[in-house]
């Protein structure tokens, strides 16, 4: 009897103590979810965009870009020389000269040029990175929005299945069924319990995604308030095919400013000194000196500027290249999409309402007795699954409906 009693205690004080650690870890949880700030899909890529270090590298980019502007006049190296010697007599006399190389012609104009350019390239290669940026939050955001629409089946299952269980315990008291019942719903009752385990888990996972690519030190979340269904824009000008467009001729614009300066740097520079001397080493005798630097083997920088222009031709083909393979990726999730919609549209309009009509119609005529526990369970899983796959159906579609939206850019 001891032993026994002692048993009983030992249960209840473990009881005791699981039940404590679970209200903790409850306590917890409502704690850590309301420190974290509820944010729109628009507040997100906003954040984003102001707080990637992808993004600020690009904007030093432009800024170095810009700053090297101010390069544009490049004079050769002042030439300080001096002399010392019996250059003149046999006495020992000094000279010091200066000179100083200037470019002629429009080489200074073509430099500013291709840094303006190239400045306006970084912007390019900005507009690019903050679009992918914006196509990665949207699909992180949403698959957030996923794993809470899966995470609510959850809760509803396990309220259907509780329910279930006590019609089940009840009719095994009253004699009108076997304890297979009871045991068949405790065993599902508690593999829901655990799928929602898994699926915290599974929403820790996606949040943590959407602040990589936020990157804050502050814990967000989306708004659960946004619609599961992301809301897809047909727009007929393609914002990836202006994008496109627009970096590849800025590169062919970078090369035709660069095979500018090449041919710029062919024409003479323009020399200009002074020098001051003794003879018999009296002082001081002065002079100037004028001169040209005359590049008569040009042939390097005309070899130079006609290899950038090969490097134009193949930018454009590159362009031509990447524009096919772009209008043939839209025509691809475009058909995908199509095939996305038209299976949500059925979930949306008819299979969620079959489901609650055969979930309704079965509760009550099991509780009723009017339907065995088997076909009970038969239905009651039929239903559940277009449930589930409605929820697919939505993850799905969104997932078409953010590709087509962001099409993938091949800039190489």
């Amino acid at each position: 009897m001891k032993k026994s009693t002692y048993k009983n205690q030992s249960k209840i004080l473990c009881s005791r103590w699981l039940s404590g650690l679970r209200l903790i870890a409850f306590l917890l949880a409502s704690t850590i979810t309301s420190a974290q700030a509820k944010i729109s899909l628009e507040k997100a890529i906003e954040l984003a965009k102001s707080n990637n270090i992808d993004l600020k590298i690009a904007d030093k980019e432009i800024e170095k870009q810009t700053l090297l502007k101010k390069t544009a006049f490049q004079p050769d190296p002042l030439q300080v020389q001096y002399q010392g010697g019996q250059f003149n007599s046999v006495d020992f006399d000094h000279n010091v000269s200066v000179q100083q190389f200037f470019p002629l012609g429009n080489v200074t104009k073509a430099n500013r040029q291709l840094q303006e350019e190239l400045a306006k390239l970084a912007e390019k290669r900005k507009a690019l990175s903050s679009y992918e940026l914006e196509k990665a939050v949207t699909l992180a955001y949403y698959q957030y929005l996923y794993g809470i629409s899966i995470q609510k089946l959850n809760s509803e299952l396990n309220e259907i299945y509780t329910k279930f269980l006590k019609n089940a315990e009840l009719r095994f008291k009253t004699g009108e069924s076997g304890n297979i019942e009871v045991i068949s719903a405790k065993a599902k009752v508690k593999e829901i319990e655990t799928q929602k385990e898994q699926l915290n888990y599974d929403l820790a996972i996606y949040q943590r995604q959407l602040q990589f690519f936020v990157q804050t030190n502050e814990s967000i979340i989306p708004d659960e308030t946004t619609s599961l269904k992301y809301s897809f824009i047909d727009n007929k000008d393609s914002k990836a095919e202006t994008l496109l467009t627009d970096f590849y001729q800025q590169q062919i614009s970078v090369y035709q400013k660069e095979a500018g300066t090449f041919k710029a740097n062919r024409t003479p520079k323009l020399g200009l000194g002074y020098f001051a001397q003794t003879i018999n080493t009296e002082s001081l005798f002065q002079g100037f000196t004028a001169g040209l630097q005359i590049p008569i083997f040009g042939g390097v920088n005309t070899a130079k500027a006609k290899a950038i222009e090969i490097s134009m031709s193949q930018s454009q083909l590159a362009f031509d290249k990447n524009k096919i393979i772009l209008n043939l990726q839209k025509e691809e999730l475009q058909n995908n999409f199509q095939k996305q919609q038209k299976n949500l549209d059925y979930y949306q309009n008819e299979g969620l309402q079959y489901a609650n009509q055969i979930i309704d119609t079965a509760q009550k005529s099991y509780a009723n007795g009017d339907m065995s526990y088997w076909s009970y369970i038969s239905f009651l899983n039929q239903a559940i699954d277009i449930k589930k796959q409605l929820a697919e159906a939505t993850h799905s579609f969104n997932q078409s409906a953010i590709e087509l939206q962001f099409p993938t850019i091949k800039n190489n």
